[in-house]
């Protein structure tokens, strides 16, 4: 999952960051309202954590901007001010969820979970493909009840395709939200961490669609 972080506090934004890398989400940053409104409306976010007071262009200008455009990613609102009105004001503007700073980086995380969570129809934190469980709170994974070592970038792979099983996911849309800006596209990742997981979970889980991408198999599906 694809993460924009639009915050121009360097450290709070570095510290953000490496919460959600940690727990496995690609993220970029952008320092002020401009860029984020660019990346926003240009990149493909599965959430977007927006403070409200930015330079150049505030939060609220950047959110009514992207809804009034159709861009429909969850957007968690960070601000520094703690009048209901701010709140209120940031709802209405399309935002999903807000926090006040200072806040701690565990809610923070717990709530971009939950936008993520929701913003794919799932209400449980758990999802459960036959003996396959990913635990999408912790990050942890088990196979008929043992658990499964993942690297974050195993993670976030696996979970993506999780969110979709049952339909083709192509290599381009998992290169749009598995990876930052930066990343190098033209490289083999994408082939190495699927044999990566086919090794710890077994054959049967994640089909190759020559030409299409990859599929989550759900149980009692034809191969």
């Amino acid at each position: 999952m694809r993460v924009l972080v639009v915050e121009d506090n360097l450290e709070i934004a570095r510290q953000i960051k490496a919460v959600l890398l940690e727990h496995g989400y690609a993220v970029d940053l952008a320092p002020d309202g401009r860029e984020g409104k660019f990346l926003g409306e240009s990149e493909p976010y599965d959430a977007v954590i927006l403070d409200l007071g930015l330079p150049q262009l505030d939060g609220l200008s950047v959110l009514r901007q992207w809804r009034q455009g159709g861009r429909t990613m969850p957007v968690l609102i960070l601000t520094a001010r703690d009048a209901w009105t701010d709140k209120v004001d940031g709802l209405n503007a399309g935002a999903d969820d807000y926090l006040v700073k200072p806040f701690v980086m565990a809610e923070l995380l717990a709530r971009i979970n939950a936008l993520v969570r929701r913003s794919q129809g799932r209400a449980s934190a758990v999802i459960a493909i036959g003996e396959l469980h990913l635990d999408t709170i912790t990050h942890s994974v088990s196979l008929a009840g043992l658990p499964v070592r993942l690297t974050a970038m195993e993670y976030g792979l696996l979970a993506y395709l999780a969110h979709h099983a049952g339909r083709p996911v192509s290599k381009t849309e998992l290169t749009e939200h598995l990876y930052q800006q930066d990343f190098d596209r033209d490289s083999n990742t994408l082939e190495v961490l699927v044999a990566r997981l086919r090794k710890k979970l077994g054959d049967d889980k994640i089909e190759t669609l020559r030409g299409q991408g990859y599929r989550m198999l759900l149980p009692g599906a034809p191969q």
